[in-house]
């Protein structure tokens, strides 16, 4: 299993870390405080080919393995969380439309969302239906000249500014999770959908996240594949979106402790570093002992989603790398004692947006279930 990049890998994400690190941590705390990134620093992430990592040639996308694209989501996120949480909400949409459009539904949509000219949302939660997706209530009903879809879905990043969002509706009640489909509905130009004003966050403040109404009629086209699909199609896409949330863990985890080794080396007490403090070190050690083990098993899950079957690996991963994020944050703080806690640092944000890490995508208790169940098979 190959767990680092190619030479031509590197250079892109050697391109993407740039912009990274010269476009977007400088706008963090700003889009954190204006609740929204700026339409520039997308553009510029677009000018790189972020948009379109997890795509193949053929479709607009590099054509790059999943360890290399696992590299570039924690380079963004080190930078900026929700520049990558905009960013890999996209690739959601995108990869349902990869592994569960036809042909002719690919070549139509992902050249355009694989260079950011189009963004795209992925609408699958709802009040009443967050880790069971069976138990949604959105319906799609058969109409003479294609579909009529009524629902509402929550807590869905991108919707509110969104070319495409792709929903999940049930058309066939009696057939359990076989009666789910998924649907592409344009709502800059599809009469009878409507969003509340973005849903105030704890975290990732500048990743806006809405629930919409959606009460409209649909071409035939729009149905999204197969009829009866959208469950497996949301189950795999989801299966690639926890290592993209592993990822970004990763790198918010390491933006953290880069901050928490330079603050221990610059901060003195009675006139010594206090990283010579045992508690302080050990501090230090315990933070990098989990980012390397999150790592490791991250790019572990990345390449196993080149290789076939990964639903283990990838929970695996979400469930560490999350876990491991929230603790490593919070002792970065911790080590910048009352200053960690002002806004003058970044701290406070890695705390608060690593939070959702061990929820969306499937909580900690969801990924519990997925491995439990695996091992007994």
């Amino acid at each position: 299993m190959e767990l680092e990049p190619t030479p031509d890998e590197r250079e892109l994400i050697a391109a993407v870390a740039e912009v990274a690190r010269g476009t977007l941590a400088p706008q963090a705390a700003a889009a954190d405080e204006a609740e929204r990134v700026a339409p520039e620093v997308l553009k510029t992430l677009a000018s790189v080919g972020v948009f379109g990592l997890n795509l193949p040639e053929e479709l607009g996308g590099p054509g790059i393995g999943s360890v290399a694209m696992s590299h570039m989501v924690a380079e963004v996120a080190q930078a900026c969380a929700a520049t990558a949480s905009i960013i890999t909400a996209h690739y959601l949409a995108t990869d349902a439309i990869l592994l569960g459009a036809t042909d002719e539904q690919r070549r139509a949509l992902l050249p355009a969302a694989a260079e950011g000219r189009t963004i795209g949302a992925f609408g699958l939660t709802e009040p009443g239906a967050g880790s069971n997706p069976v138990e949604m209530s959105t319906r799609a009903v058969r109409t003479e000249d294609g579909w009529h879809l009524k629902g509402t879905k929550h807590f869905i990043t991108n919707a509110g500014f969104a070319d495409f969002i792709v929903v999940f509706a049930i058309t066939d009640p009696e057939a359990g999770h076989h009666g789910i489909s998924a649907f592409l509905v344009e709502p800059k130009t599809t009469p009878g959908v409507t969003f509340n004003t973005p849903e105030k966050t704890m975290g990732l403040r500048g990743s806006p996240i809405y629930e919409f109404v959606i009460d409209a009629h649909l071409p035939e086209s729009a149905l999204l594949g197969t009829e009866g699909d959208g469950f497996r199609t949301a189950m795999q896409v989801l299966d690639r979106g926890r290592i993209e949330v592993a990822a970004m863990s990763l790198g918010v985890s390491r933006a953290a402790l880069d901050a928490a080794i330079a603050w221990a080396k610059e901060r003195k007490i009675s006139g010594k570093p206090i990283n010579r403090l045992q508690d302080i070190a050990f501090k230090l050690a315990d933070m990098h002992t989990r980012f390397r083990a999150a790592w490791l098993l991250t790019m572990e899950a990345a390449a196993a989603r080149d290789s076939g079957d990964f639903t283990l690996e990838s929970a695996t991963a979400k469930l560490f790398a999350s876990e491991a994020a929230a603790f490593i944050t919070d002792e970065a703080l911790q080590i910048h004692g009352g200053y960690g806690f002002t806004r003058d640092f970044p701290l406070e944000r890695y705390v608060r947006d690593v939070r959702i890490y061990r929820i969306y995508e499937g909580s900690s208790e969801i990924q519990r279930t997925i491995i439990s169940r695996a091992l007994s098979k």
